[in-house]
């Protein structure tokens, strides 16, 4: 039986998801239309890496690994963010682009810090 973690419509794990899909569209655009190459290939690999240790976490067989793969996630938003502020910074993306994904991060990492929390206290 899943916990309520594990559920398939439980919410970290469905913004991550969406979060990764935006950044890999932000991607083929960057890539193709910006001619940016290297930031955007930081900010795809973290971004996306955000959702995959999510899931990861969600499949863990003891609180310990669950709250390990977690923090790696937190610390690939943490990374995103970054990437998505230097993008700005340097005009390859707009500011509604960077507002509107600057968004969803905090969001992401305003979560996972809860759940962090809370997981940790019951541990």
């Amino acid at each position: 039986m899943e916990t309520n973690f594990q559920q398939k419509d439980n919410i970290i794990r469905s913004k991550s998801f969406d979060f990764s899909v935006r950044i890999v569209n932000l991607y083929k655009i960057l890539y193709d239309e910006r001619n940016e190459k290297t930031v955007s290939k930081q900010l795809i690999r973290c971004a996306t890496s955000v959702g995959a240790n999510i899931e990861e976490a969600i499949a863990a067989f003891s609180k310990k690994e669950f709250i390990f793969k977690l923090q790696i996630s937190y610390k690939e938003a943490f990374e995103s963010r970054y990437w998505l502020k230097l993008l700005f910074k340097t005009e390859y993306i707009n500011q509604a682009e960077y507002e509107s994904l600057l968004a969803d991060i905090e969001e992401i990492i305003k979560i996972m810090t809860a759940i962090l929390k809370s997981s940790k206290e019951n541990q």
